[in-house]
């Protein structure tokens, strides 16, 4: 019969013949058969199971070898025995190999077919050994799927006793080992259903020997805490978490963080492994697991290892949140919309405390926006409820210090919903010393004004003793009109309006002192229309003395001469206006670096009050440039720039109508080289290229009307008067023409220590008028026209002196639009007179020097004594404002802010005009008393911040009592308020602040 089915299944006979002989060949195993038969039919049988060709032969040999065995036992007894299967397990057959499954699903069918016989348990003694040693020899996902396969329906091939712990142990071990490289569905749900077989099989062995488990749980902590960089233990190991009794969580959980043995970094490990362990399918409890073993680590003080966890671990979180968002909003479920909402508060309270990080943040924002935002008291509660520090839980580290103020002495500012542009701001001015004391020093009483509520602000920032304060009243005072409460907005045009409104409320408080000198003025808040109103008479007459100045005039007001020459017949224009801020634009050809943004509106100018050079009006937009054309044009302007330049800072000329080429702006040549050989602008390149002359064509010809046609025309700007504090708005927001659409441009620019601004000194002034001598609106000074050197002179004789300017503050955007993102600010203290005779004269001889260098190749003196003075700027205290964080930080890091975070830029720049002798104060018979420090608040404002201090002190009081009362139940620990440069600062929003600090500061993670 054995020679007859052999034939038969490698025939070329029709399948279906072959099925109906097949049926034939296992209805005759009814009939007796020898045992030499039974044996070749057996043979036959195995062969066709393990080296069957196809499908069909295997089926067959199945088929057949089990009619044949069950009416046939006695020979099939004798067949299967201890030899021939300890020669499968051991040597494979024929070809094939031991370790195949195909061997493994032979014996385990075998089984079935001999289970009632005797002969049968000298095989479960057997295989109890042999399952040892194959799991031993870290088996495949699949052979050890199989082999589970086997041990379950025969239990009694298990190890028995102290075999059964040690297997199981080597089972974990296994598991341990497993990897799936395959990324395809199939493969993986195969993957997933093998490891799930065998976890049961520890399941069904903890539940039937219960001294296994804790053996074996033991050998899984053992894997995950491994710290041997060559072994990575599989995530597999998370299928096991699921069949843990969860009664016996706090137990373990306590013998783990108590042991002794276990070290600090082992345990990290093995939390970092749990933790991804939440990624595998289908396991359950793993969060409860992990959650409970971080609860357990804070209870006996274990920070460390719960900071370097987070450390290690928090990024391998973040980038999955948009995906889970959507995946739980696509189930509808209403537990689904309960966790989003859970969810959404945690991500806020993340967003809260490790602020400015846009590039991550802004898709998460997007998906979370339908879900409501928890108010700033429920975040720092469930921040202070899970704060983790490294230090001792002792009861005076779990109470307040009464002095709220962090270590820099420093105040922050409470971001009130998106006003982080205006604490920037605010902090900023507040960092202006000079500026900051005369605003102090006023003597406002009486008056509600616009400039006595920024008194106010001042003095409580300067002397409370909250670590923040809520600017609240200053804010509604000083938004413009026009500003959505609530919403992100330009900072630069918030500082522009905020420094007008000033201007004109002290003209209007000038006249009405004028009109009635022996009177207490009685002034009100005035309403922009009436300031606007006001000043428009105001601005008729004319202000010649330095006395009659507003403040802002004398700290942030400047002299700006537009001279306009017809390059056809050569008559000229010239006009001389004021300015508190310079909007420098890009030079054309570092306009590629842009990022596209949604659609959103540009800073607006505002009429009245003092000028803001080169600030586009709401209807007019900068243009689109040809980058070829533009390249080419900046470049020339660039080496043109440095041909035939005077050696000193002076250079005086006798010039005709158009301005001589020795009196062109030298353009800074040692520009830091950026990787592939190009050059990163600084701050210098971009105020000579605003300064540049620019060439009128086109579509911007000027009309002459001695020529009485429109002509091509020269443009040239001048700054004949230097404010105290020079105020640079980089033009980082423009409208593209081509494309509709609104870009940011995130090129880094070079934010030098020390600005020399070129001043233009002209002996006679005769020529000059206040007003344009032809009727020509040229409110549009667009810097971003392609501008192009030429010969040419003016009618008096000029010098251009270069005044020395000192970084003051900047102001930083983060994010790629005016309408989202973050404002924070980097700002020191520095006077008028700070190192100032050293640097007014070392810089006279700097011109000279340079000239010298260049002739002889050496390095430029001026770029040398700048990187002197900037070494020894390294170390003073320069500050972070991130509202209400207030943190120390180094003038590198101001540096290197854009390389670390290509999001977040320089945008608003504060320079301090230098100068051997103060101005300003010389003039002040009572300057003297506070030359040197803020001056002594007035009775009423000193009364305010006294009587505040005593409500915080209270509160403190009253917050420290409440946490002593639960010191003793549960642990705590404040959070500090340390912070590593190495680190972007903070977000916006209305939960907004509140949190300096990257990813590796301490008290990290909310879980």
């Amino acid at each position: 019969m054995d020679k007859i089915l052999e034939g038969l299944v490698s025939s070329s006979h029709p399948l279906p013949l072959k099925r109906v002989i097949v049926r034939k060949v296992v209805e005759s195993a009814e009939h007796w058969l020898d045992e030499a038969q039974c044996e070749a039919m057996f043979d036959l049988t195995t062969r066709l199971i393990l080296e069957g060709q196809d499908p069909f032969q295997r089926q067959v040999g199945h088929q057949v070898l089990e009619a044949y065995a069950r009416y046939h036992r006695p020979e099939f007894e004798s067949f299967f025995n201890k030899t021939f299967v300890l020669g499968l397990l051991h040597q494979g057959y024929h070809s094939l190999d031991r370790k195949d499954v195909a061997i493994l699903d032979y014996i385990h069918n075998g089984l079935k077919l001999i289970m009632s016989c005797p002969s049968v348990l000298d095989l479960f003694s057997l295989l109890q050994v042999e399952v040892l040693r194959m799991v031993c020899e870290r088996p495949e996902p699949q052979l050890c799927a199989r082999l589970s396969d086997l041990l379950t329906d025969f239990v009694q091939c298990i190890p028995k006793g102290k075999l059964s712990i040690t297997f199981c142990q080597q089972l974990v071990r296994t598991i341990g080992h497993f990897q799936c490289v395959s990324t395809q569905e199939r493969e993986l749900r195969e993957y997933v259903s093998q490891v799930t077989k065998v976890s049961n099989l520890l399941q069904n062995i903890w539940k039937a020997e219960p001294t296994t488990l804790l053996p074996s749980l033991q050998e899984v902590f053992a894997s995950i805490s491994s710290t041997d960089a060559s072994f990575e233990p599989s995530v597999a190991l998370a299928s096991l978490v699921q069949h843990i009794p969860l009664q016996m969580i706090t137990v373990l959980i306590r013998s783990l963080t108590t042991d002794p043995n276990v070290k600090d970094a082992s345990m990290t490990q093995a939390l970092c492994r749990m933790i991804d362990w939440l990624s595998w399918p289908l396991a359950q409890h793993v969060d409860t697991w992990v959650i409970a073993l971080l609860k357990g680590l804070a209870a006996v003080q274990k920070f460390t290892i719960l900071i370097d966890v987070t450390l290690l671990k928090i990024e391998l979180i973040v980038p999955h949140v948009v995906n889970l968002v959507h995946s739980f909003k696509n189930d509808g479920l209403p537990s689904s919309t309960a966790f989003l909402v859970q969810l959404t508060e945690l991500i806020h309270c993340m967003m809260y405390h490790y602020s400015g990080f846009p590039d991550l943040y802004e898709p998460i924002l997007e998906a979370i926006k339908d879900f409501p935002k928890p108010s700033e008291e429920k975040i720092k509660l469930i921040l202070n409820q899970s704060a983790w520090t490294s230090q001792s839980n002792s009861l005076a580290s779990c109470l307040s210090r009464l002095s709220g103020k962090s270590e820099t002495g420093k105040t922050g500012l409470i971001n009130l919903g998106n006003t982080c542009y205006m604490n920037s701001v605010i902090q900023a001015l507040f960092m202006a010393t000079d500026f900051r004391r005369q605003v102090l020093s006023l003597n406002l009483n009486g008056c509600n004004s616009l400039m006595k509520k920024l008194q106010h602000l001042f003095a409580f920032l300067a002397h409370t003793q909250r670590e923040a304060y809520a600017p609240r009243i200053f804010f509604e005072a000083s938004r413009p009109p026009w500003f959505t409460p609530r919403s992100q907005q330009d900072c630069s045009e918030y500082l522009r309006f905020l420094l007008d409104r000033l201007h004109e409320e002290e003209k209007i408080l000038k006249v009405q002192s004028s009109h009635k000198p022996s009177e207490i003025l009685e002034c009100s808040e005035t309403s922009l229309q009436e300031v606007a109103s006001k000043a428009a008479v105001l601005t008729e007459t004319p202000r010649t003395t330095d006395s009659e100045k507003t403040l802002i005039e004398k700290m942030f007001g400047g002299k700006l001469r537009t001279h306009i020459c017809c390059l056809n017949c050569r008559s000229t224009s010239q006009k001389v206006e004021a300015f508190t801020d310079l909007s420098l634009a890009f030079c054309p050809s570092s306009l590629e670096n842009m990022s596209f943004q949604d659609p959103a509106s540009s800073p607006s100018t505002q009429d009245g009050g003092l000028m803001q050079a080169a600030i586009p009006s709401p209807s007019e937009e900068p243009v689109v440039y040809n980058p070829t054309t533009a390249a080419f044009i900046c470049d020339s302007v660039v080496n043109e720039r440095t041909i035939g330049s005077p050696p000193n800072e002076f250079y005086c000329s006798e010039n005709t109508s158009v301005p001589n080429e020795s009196n062109r702006i030298l353009v800074n040549k040692d520009v830091p080289q950026k990787p592939g050989g190009e050059t990163t602008p600084s701050v210098t390149d971009l105020l000579n290229y605003f300064l540049a002359p620019e060439i009128l064509t086109g579509d911007n010809q000027y009309y002459c009307e001695n020529c009485a046609s429109l002509q091509n025309a020269e443009k040239t700007m001048q700054i004949t008067e230097e404010p105290e504090y020079l105020i640079l708005t980089l033009l980082r927001f423009s409208y593209d023409q081509k494309y509709h659409v609104r870009r940011k441009i995130l090129d880094n620019v070079s934010l030098p220590l020390v600005l020399e601004l070129p001043v233009k000194r002209t002996t006679s002034f005769s020529s000059l008028s206040e007003s344009w001598s032809v009727d020509v609106d040229f409110t549009d000074l667009s810097e971003n026209l392609a501008k192009k050197l030429k010969p040419s002179g003016t009618d008096e004789a000029s010098c251009t002196k270069l005044v020395p300017y000192l970084l003051s503050s900047v102001v930083v955007h983060s994010g790629i639009s005016s309408e989202s993102g973050h404002y924070y600010s980097y700002a020191r203290n520095i006077t008028g007179t700070e190192s100032s005779y050293q640097i007014y004269h070392q810089s006279e001889a700097l011109a000279l020097a340079s000239s010298q260098s260049h002739l002889l190749g050496r390095e430029s003196p001026s770029a040398v004594f700048e990187q002197d003075l900037e070494n020894k700027e390294m170390s003073k205290e320069w500050f972070l404002f991130n509202d209400s964080r207030v943190t120390f930080t180094s003038f590198q890091s101001v540096q290197k802010i854009t390389s670390r975070f290509p999001k977040d830029t320089a945008y608003v720049l504060l320079y301090k005009k230098q100068h051997s002798t103060n101005g300003l104060s010389g003039n002040n018979p009572t300057s003297g008393l506070w030359i040197n420090g803020d001056p002594p608040l007035q009775k009423e404002l000193m009364d305010a911040i006294t009587k505040d201090n005593k409500l915080y002190l209270q509160e403190q009081e009253l917050n420290a009592r409440a946490r002593a009362l639960q010191a003793a139940s549960a642990s705590c620990s404040f959070r500090p308020n340390g912070f590593d440069d190495n680190d972007p600062p903070g977000s916006c929003g209305p939960t907004g602040g509140g949190g300096g600090g990257g990813f590796n500061t301490v008290g990290r993670l909310v879980f």
